[in-house]
């Protein structure tokens, strides 16, 4: 739920500084602990609160404020700070809103142009299709770009037209600070730096498919999100996302299932991984909800890849307050190494060819 209140009630600079029709304050509290076995390299046991995202949905704080200014056409900021849940802590490398920050005006019948901070389409693609979202366990764990597709210095459309959704953003410098360090906009960088995606999406009220395509460009200093130890830095690196998804509602039930073919342009080492995941989410009654989901990632390097299984139990304590439980496994062949868990900031990998199962408990409270 997003409660609305005055930009002088909410800000305290007073009515007169208000220009946006209405200020709009808006978050989530998500905090959980987690215990995970086969931890480091003696393989021990680990129990921590996740930092970067909780059994549901990350922690966050935003504004968001809408001006109408007739005809159709309006203004739109958003301001949004992603917070660990267990220390208070500003995420997205200390940011103050490292989420999204952006200024946009639209016309409803043509959609929004926007810029500034903001999420590229791979974000947008998979909304619906992937069934367990930005937990801890899930599709994060094996690509962990996907919870943060997000691009600095960027402009960015998205607009509906029917069932139809076409976005896209144009990034000129897509990072500007850790773990990406590729700021951009420096005289004689041409393209370093650059992120651009597309997306095409189509949604009917009982099933929807997308398709996006993402792709940043190294630099002199550039580093991607995941990308393997070693790599050297190079405006010729390319770390590209090619995202086929979809989903469909049968009865109550919504099951989704998507392909991410990643290839990573790099020296001394690339990566070329085919992720694939299938899940599905019932309700039973207004309050209890089960998901599940199975991935399977696929890396061109021998004994690399991995499979993982999921779920998860939530239950409705209000309209605002949940509790849930979450339970998983990952395999890893011979020499890869991926943890279960996408939610501390501190590693939690297993040694190369271990599995790793967990369990994690959490609150979420939505205002």
């Amino acid at each position: 739920m997003i409660r609305k209140t005055t930009v002088g009630v909410v800000l305290g600079i007073g009515a007169s500084m208000a220009q946006a029709d209405s200020v709009q304050v808006y978050g989530i509290l998500d905090v959980a602990v987690e215990a995970l076995n086969h931890v480091g390299p003696t393989g021990g046991k680990l129990i921590r609160e996740p930092s970067l995202s909780g059994g549901q949905l990350p922690t966050r704080l935003g504004f968001r404020g809408d001006e109408d200014m007739g005809g159709g056409w309006f203004s739109r900021f958003v301001l949004e700070a992603g917070i660990a849940p267990d220390t208070g802590g500003s995420l997205q490398g200390g940011r103050l809103f490292g989420r999204q920050a952006f200024l946009g005006i639209g016309q409803k019948d043509l959609g929004m142009v926007s810029a500034g901070r903001q999420w590229t389409m791979t974000f947008y693609s998979m909304l619906d299709a992937d069934v367990i979202g930005p937990a801890s366990f899930g599709s994060a764990a094996l690509d962990p770009y996907l919870p943060q597709a997000r691009a600095d210095n960027s402009v960015a459309y998205r607009g509906s037209y029917g069932g139809w959704t076409l976005g896209g953003t144009y990034s000129l410098g897509r990072d500007t600070l850790a773990p990406g360090n590729c700021p951009g906009e420096t005289p004689g960088k041409g393209v370093n730096c650059a992120e651009w995606s597309t997306m095409l999406k189509y949604d009917t009220p009982t099933w929807g498919a997308a398709v996006a395509y993402d792709r940043q460009n190294g630099g002199p200093a550039g580093a991607f999100i995941g990308q393997p130890a070693g790599t050297i830095p190079s405006g010729a690196n390319a770390d590209k996302r090619l995202i086929v998804d979809g989903y469909v509602n049968v009865g109550n039930a919504k099951i989704g299932g998507g392909w991410i073919k990643r290839n990573l342009l790099a020296a001394p080492v690339g990566l070329s991984t085919d992720l694939c995941f299938f899940g599905t989410s019932y309700p039973f009654g207004t309050a209890f909800s089960i998901d599940a989901q199975v991935l399977y990632l696929h890396d061109s390097h021998t004994a690399s890849n991995a499979r993982m299984a999921v779920a998860r139990g939530n239950y409705a304590l209000s309209k605002n307050t949940f509790l849930y439980v979450m339970a998983g496994h990952v395999g890893n062949d011979s020499k890869a190494a991926y943890s279960l868990s996408a939610g501390g900031l501190q590693s939690s990998l297993p040694p190369a060819g271990e599995g790793q199962s967990g369990v994690l408990v959490g609150m979420r409270h939505s205002f």
